[in-house]
């Protein structure tokens, strides 16, 4: 069933497209509210980003480079940033010279390919919110530049604090502004997991802890992190799947953007 557009989100559109962010077919397109778009292998959901506040996402894993190439097509030609994640490097080898636009990210597997009038690298949109991705160890980063990514493809000012784990915990109060500064924080961890509680016990925000597969045998690929974090004494802490950075970077540029927009009266 199609849904009539409201006369703001009209005007959001004839915005885009005065300023060269839409094209004629892409306004086209959604004016008239297709809803899915059938590419065979794939029924895309076009209307998510005016439901859930972002467009569909790519689970690159699994898929052929025709099908993905396919749903890249289709999201591009309506307008939308795309975001694939758990691309291997060998799919987005194939990908790249079919959109020269994109760009891949080998550490966290993720493609990205944005949407006519952005830039990769540009600055982010106003009202959107800011994001500290922390990791406790080196070892983590894979999961967390798959999280930064993300919370960037949301529009969320990202950054990084890197290898600041509790076995050194004179590091973390070093970085204490950058992260009393966020609005949301995404802690990576594995081993014990214990660090997301540290950081929840010094800011006044959501802190969003995302253990890894990393450890020894008795971590058992992530699940002795997962449950200390499950069990943090710290209230604000919340906790998505083994290594999914991408859970982690969706809910923090969520939360960011609208954060920021309650801040600005919004």
């Amino acid at each position: 069933m199609e849904q009539m557009m409201n006369l703001q989100e009209i005007q959001k559109l004839a915005g885009q497209l005065v300023a060269g962010k839409l094209s004629v077919d892409a306004f086209v397109g959604q004016l008239r509210q297709p809803g899915i778009a059938d590419v065979g292998e794939a029924q895309i959901d076009l209307d998510r980003h005016r439901r859930c506040g972002f467009p569909e996402v790519v689970f690159a894993e699994g898929k052929t480079v025709p099908t993905l190439e396919k749903i890249f097509a289709a999201q591009i030609q309506h307008g939308v940033d795309v975001l694939a994640t758990r691309m291997s490097a060998e799919k987005a080898a194939e990908l790249q010279p079919k959109f020269p636009a994109g760009y891949y990210n080998p550490l966290g597997h993720i493609f990205r390919i944005p949407s006519p009038g952005k830039k990769h690298g540009g600055d982010p949109p106003e009202q959107a919110g800011r994001v500290t991705i922390v990791t406790a160890g080196t070892s983590d980063l894979p999961v967390a530049e798959e999280a930064r990514e993300t919370a960037a493809w949301t529009g969320a000012e990202v950054s990084m604090i890197q290898d600041v784990g509790v076995a050194g915990p004179h590091r973390l109060p070093a970085n204490l502004a950058q992260l009393r500064g966020a609005d949301a924080v995404v802690v990576v961890a594995g081993m014990e997991g214990a660090l997301p509680s540290v950081v929840g016990g010094y800011v006044a925000c959501p802190v969003i802890a995302v253990p890894t597969s990393v450890g020894y045998g008795a971590s058992f690929g992530g699940l002795a992190a997962l449950l200390g974090m499950l069990n943090s004494c710290a209230a604000n802490v919340t906790v998505v799947n083994i290594d999914a950075g991408f859970k982690g970077g969706y809910l923090s540029g969520l939360i960011a953007r609208n954060v920021a927009r309650a801040r600005s009266g919004l």
